[in-house]
């Protein structure tokens, strides 16, 4: 989290609520501040929490994220100038993972984007970046005939994330698609058809909801996009379907899923002062796309050569490197700092410590032996490739 320096009262004024707020401290969860929200970082066990998700189903409440809509006859065109991607391939009812860039280069955000219509596009943006994301979106597709509109407000997000999600979601009553008839059976053929990173209009008890198969996870799973005062019925639904296969989950399992499923985080493996191809991510960047958009010319210029690039790291015990822990080329004195660490817990799913961190390019290639400082003592690692987790096949 990120200390704004503000004070209690100002704190307390600039709190924000999600719909789910009762239903989370009815089930006894405890919250943490997250970019100004009260969000449930647990409800009794980070670790089961873990668990289930990989070995179930775990339900999460995003409601804090960033809902922005691009719509109008050059939104496609608009969104190709501002975004890295190639947003006007993507498909109705596609989903594109995709990056904000400043002029420089570095990373403003990392966003998923929805073909929502032909001329509509919903953003989705981290909950710290919203009123970023949006003012910038507002800027770059100011001359085109297009606009822009943060929905955050009357949006909640519910994600419903593991290999049991879809058998729940199937089995529980009252969706239907959006158009005439809200046949259940049709929307049980169209989830049934449904493939990753894609999305469906849908309804649920009448009311309109997108279910997308996307996550944040590793696993298999839905997310949600539903008006606020509809969440917690939508969440009830799921527990009482699912019983004992879904679990609620806090921000803190979700943080150690998204870890092992090397999916970075804004603010730790993402920045302003990083480069998509420092962060593996040079992939996302469209250069084969037509006509300019912002970020093209720093990132054609390349990163410096130097530059720190993200690696894996997997090490042996139980003692796990953190955020901001140093790397070393060895374990005497006379070892030279390498690198630092971005994200790094002991992994419930693999049993040993994991981290992320940015170290020198000469450091970087798999099998490399570097050492993490834990605490005054230097653990040994070794560089392996991302992600540490995939779930079966």
């Amino acid at each position: 989290m990120t200390d704004l320096g503000t004070t209690p009262e100002a704190s307390q004024a600039q709190e924000r609520l999600s719909p789910l707020d009762a239903v989370h401290r009815a089930a006894g969860a405890s919250f943490t501040d997250f970019a100004g929200w009260q969000m449930p970082v647990r409800y009794a066990s980070d670790l089961a929490e873990h668990h289930a998700v990989r070995r179930h189903a775990g339900l999460f409440d995003l409601s804090h994220m960033g809902e922005i809509l691009v719509v109008g006859p050059e939104a496609s065109v608009a969104l190709d100038y501002a975004l890295a991607g190639k947003l006007s391939a993507i498909e109705l009812g596609q989903a594109k993972y995709t990056l904000l860039l400043g002029r420089d280069g570095g990373v403003i955000d990392d966003l998923v984007v929805y073909r929502t219509g032909d001329d509509r596009y919903l953003v989705v943006a981290n909950a710290a970046n919203r009123e970023v994301v949006a003012d910038e979106l507002r800027d770059r597709t100011a001359p085109f005939d297009a606009e822009v509109f943060d929905e955050s407000d009357d949006v909640a997000l519910i994600a419903l994330q593991g290999p049991d999600a879809v058998d729940v979601l199937l089995e529980t009553e009252g969706f239907g698609l959006q158009g005439p008839g809200n046949d259940h059976d049709d929307f049980v053929a169209a989830i049934q058809g449904l493939k990753y990173y894609r999305a469906v209009a849908a309804e649920y008890q009448g009311e309109p909801v997108l279910v997308a198969r996307t996550g944040y996870t590793g696993e298999d799973g839905f997310e949600f996009y539903l008006a606020p005062g509809r969440a917690p019925a939508l969440w009830e639904a799921f527990r009482e379907t699912g019983g004992s296969r879904v679990v609620p989950c806090g921000l803190a399992s979700r943080d150690t899923l998204r870890l092992e499923a090397g999916m970075p985080l804004y603010g730790q493996e993402l920045g302003r002062d990083i480069r998509p191809d420092q962060a593996g991510l040079g992939r996302v960047v469209a250069l084969s796309k037509e006509g300019d958009f912002v970020g093209r010319a720093a990132t054609e210029d390349g990163r410096p050569a130097d530059a720190p690039v993200l690696v894996g790291l997997a090490a042996s015990g139980r003692r796990a490197a953190r955020h901001g822990y140093e790397v070393f080329d060895g374990a005497g004195a006379d070892a030279a700092k390498v690198g630092v660490v971005t994200s790094g817990a002991l992994s419930p799913t693999l049993g040993h410590p994991i981290a992320m961190a940015f170290v020198d390019p000469a450091h970087a290639e798999p099998g490399t032996t570097l050492h993490l400082d834990v605490r005054g003592t230097r653990i040994e690692a070794s560089v392996v490739p991302l992600p540490f987790y995939r779930r079966p096949a």
